[in-house]
């Protein structure tokens, strides 16, 4: 290990020096921005493909279908995550970035196929894309500007995502609908999510650190967007 890497190890992002905390967000929302735009790249592909109408027919045939699909998608995410805290490769950091970023956009595939080729209302995902952005801007700046430790909110999250993620097996195994209330609670958990991570960008990563950073910021829009886009489609249905 060589003495500017080991050296990186020592200081998280509050102990940096001023130019290289900048060096640090500058580089971390760069790489949220590629990752966004890899991912709209690869959904415009795969939604011009046959590939979400497979899926969506897979899994509205099948009730264990999205069970199955999601374990996959845990399973991908969770190796993504090791590969992008890998301290020793730079390499493998960015491929666990890319690899979450294409099981993200295989995930999205079978909704926004809905919203596109069902319901047939192109207001639908630009809308969803919107409002996303402002709720991001919006949580980033209070974080931003009031520098707020957001850490305690970790807990809260973890307990909070157990038991999202032991409603939705409930609703897939049993049949029922999660609903609208659902959907709402889940963007305020995504929201909630974006200032725990932002805070962590402002004074826990360590400043060698912003592959991982910008993924789990990546993670946290996506999640936001989708519950924000089932609230979209809800109202557009009425």
């Amino acid at each position: 290990m060589n003495t500017a890497w080991a050296e990186a190890q020592k200081f998280t992002v509050a102990d940096a020096q001023p130019d290289e905390r900048a060096m640090f967000i500058r580089k971390t929302y760069t790489h949220l921005a590629g990752a966004v735009a890899a991912f709209v790249v690869v959904e415009y592909f795969l939604l011009t493909s046959p590939i979400p109408a497979l899926m969506t027919r897979f899994i509205a045939g099948n009730s264990i279908g999205w069970l199955a699909f999601l374990g996959v998608f845990m399973l991908s995410g969770w190796l993504a995550r090791s590969m992008a805290a890998n301290q020793k490769s730079e390499q493998m950091q960015y491929l666990g970035l890319g690899i979450y970023v294409v099981a993200e956009a295989f995930i999205f595939a079978p909704i926004l196929y809905f919203a596109t080729a069902v319901m047939q209302d192109p207001t639908i995902i630009p809308n969803a894309a919107i409002i996303t952005g402002f709720l991001f801007a919006g949580l980033t700046a209070v974080v931003f500007t009031t520098r707020k430790d957001f850490s305690f909110l970790g807990s809260i999250l973890t307990i909070g995502g157990f038991i999202a993620l032991g409603l939705i097996v409930a609703s897939a195994i049993i049949g029922f609908n999660l609903g609208l209330l659902f959907s709402g609670v889940m963007v305020l958990f995504a929201g909630g999510a974006i200032l725990y991570d932002t805070s962590k960008v402002l004074h826990h990563y360590r400043t060698d650190q912003h592959v991982g950073a910008s993924l789990e910021l990546f993670a946290s829009v996506a999640l936001l967007f989708w519950y924000v886009l089932r609230i979209v489609m809800s109202f557009s249905r009425r």
